[in-house]
């Protein structure tokens, strides 16, 4: 399902479209075909050309040979919309663009099968010694025996990252006879078993298991050295891995070390931290295959790519209709004045949610209440699953984030009502999966001061920024004096505290709030988790006060 807002169309009687990197033939057809529409084609620009080019052109379409600075948009008052013809707009600085009122788009789908067709490709080269072997023969040796190859068929594969192409990826590994463990953040039981793979809550957990590992997530805080020293101890000796995603995700190092040491039977690269990367260790060792970011270098993927990004830029030039945009909500001032502040927590709300139930995802329950029920709660809704996919998905905004959570096979369901409650306006959301329900609300109190109002069922009053501590407990005496002894401890500053319970007796279950000054160590954690009444604790990141993301921002 996709949402699209419509913006006033530029009215310009004529448009200009600037290509900047080679594109599929097919696109520029379009352009050719296009009524009321000029363009250009002007390649492998950088610095001051690249930056006096930009404010030329009402519109422009690149793939990756060009890199969009701040520098590049600085002094820009034409340019308003940029199409990456791809899905990693890595190489485009979407902050800097959003503060120029430039809408950045990208075609998720195009490379989706391509992508999927060439990790399949990684795998078996890697079982077959394929470069290894060719390059033998080149070189004019027979070594039949030396490059005794592996057998897929009732091997294990890990997939890491459940989207659009980790499930192509699974699809094929199934027809070759695999059996598919996977981890997403956001896969259910019921999920897996529809895709016919298993699931496992860690990717610590799949790596004793697996015979082959491929990662299809972005590169986050979270996925950044996914593979590194320590998971090195963990794998199955011989374990081979491939990476067709982002560069980064595998710590080099440790791979170098992995091959050497034997625990690695095979790495296949096809991405790297920094491109083009033309010298590595990994290259020429025994054991590797890679490839200069081939992923999606097929002829049909670049002529959807092209074809899609063409239609998205001319479709936002002549009607304003957004569609994939990864940095820009495409509200009208007073809308946008009337929401922010509800916008803002419902983003929060995402973010805490995520984190607190931790699990996987099947159904997301939002609920809003008092003046705000009144309001087209669309993009509040989109902001509430921005928040929860930010650090699984990569470019999850206000405009593509429930599409992005139905694509993962997550419900959402909406309720309003008008009637107010304890606050003027209120938004309560529940996230289930995995067996287990997680709740919070949310309210704006005073200037735009974001409050948590409710957290399973127990009302409270707490901040919604900065490093949260948050715990399940009995109550009982002693408890909070318990929590604060190991926190003073351990040297960290407790800054705010905010406690709900049940009923208004003691004796019951209770939750509380903690906002700290500092970082909660391991050892921190295990003393506080040994304290007798606790029954579940955590420390939650939030973006500290005023902190918006991009898309509001």
């Amino acid at each position: 399902m996709i949402y699209t807002q419509t913006l006033t169309p530029i009215l310009d009687l004529m448009h200009r479209i600037l290509v900047l990197d080679d594109i599929a033939q097919e696109g520029i057809d379009l352009l050719e075909a296009a009524e009321g529409i000029e363009y250009e084609v002007r390649t492998k620009l950088k610095g001051d050309e690249l930056r006096s080019s930009l404010n030329e052109f009402d519109a422009a379409i690149l793939r990756s040979g060009v890199t969009i600075t701040p520098e590049s948009l600085e002094g820009n008052t034409r340019l308003r919309a940029l199409v990456r013809a791809g899905v990693g707009t890595d190489n485009i600085d979407k902050a800097a663009a959003t503060r120029r009122g430039i809408v950045v788009m990208n075609t998720p789908a195009g490379n989706t099968v391509s992508t999927a067709e060439h990790t399949f490709a990684m795998l078996l080269a890697l079982s077959r010694n394929i470069a290894a072997a060719n390059q033998s023969l080149v070189e004019g040796r027979w070594d039949r025996k030396k490059f005794m190859g592996t057998q897929v068929a009732g091997k294990s594969l890990g997939i890491v990252g459940m989207g659009r192409i980790g499930r192509e990826v699974a699809s094929r590994a199934r027809a070759f006879d695999m059996e598919v463990v996977a981890f997403d953040p956001f896969l259910t039981d019921d999920q897996a078993e529809s895709l016919k793979v298993k699931r496992v809550e860690t990717v610590d957990e799949m790596l004793p298991m697996i015979d082959y590992l491929t990662v299809h997530t972005p590169l986050t805080p979270e996925t950044k050295g996914l593979i590194g020293m320590a998971q090195l101890d963990k794998v199955k000796p011989g374990l081979r891995v491939i990476n067709v995603a982002r560069g980064g995700i595998y710590d080099h190092d440790a791979l170098v070390e992995g091959l050497k040491s034997g625990k690695l039977g095979g790495v296949a690269l096809d991405v790297y931290e920094d491109e083009p990367c033309t010298d590595s260790p990994l290259f020429g060792m025994e054991g590797t295959v890679c490839t200069p970011h081939l992923g999606a270098s097929t002829e049909e993927a670049q002529t959807q790519v092209a074809v899609e990004g063409i239609h998205l830029l001319i479709n936002y030039l002549k009607t304003g209709e957004i569609r994939h945009s990864v940095n820009v909500a495409s509200l009208d001032p007073k809308t946008l004045d009337e929401l922010r502040s509800y916008l803002n927590i419902a983003h929060r709300l995402g973010l805490l949610l995520h984190q607190w139930h931790g699990g996987g995802i099947d159904h997301v329950r939002i609920m809003y209440r008092g003046a705000v029920a009144g309001k087209d709660t669309r993009v509040l809704n989109n902001a509430f699953c921005a928040g929860l996919l930010e650090r699984v998905v990569e470019d999850a905004n206000v405009i593509n984030s429930e599409m992005l959570l139905r694509e993962r096979g997550i419900e959402l369901s909406v309720e309003h009502n008008c009637e107010q409650g304890a606050f003027t306006s209120s938004i309560t959301v529940e996230v289930s999966g995995s067996g287990k329900t997680a709740q919070a609300g949310a309210a704006v109190l005073g200037h735009e001061m974001p409050r948590l109002i409710l957290l399973d069922g127990y009302r409270l009053e707490s901040y919604l920024d900065g490093r949260l501590f948050v715990f399940s407990h009995q109550d009982v005496p002693g408890i909070i004096g318990g929590v604060g002894t190991v926190f003073g401890n351990h040297g960290i500053n407790i800054a705010q505290m905010a406690v709900g319970r049940e009923g208004t007796s003691p004796g019951g279950n209770a939750i509380g709030v903690l906002s700290l000054d500092g970082d909660v160590s391991d050892e921190a954690m295990a003393d506080l988790k040994s304290i007798k009444a606790i029954t579940q604790a955590k420390v939650i990141e939030m973006p500290g006060v005023g902190d918006l993301p991009s898309w509001l921002s």
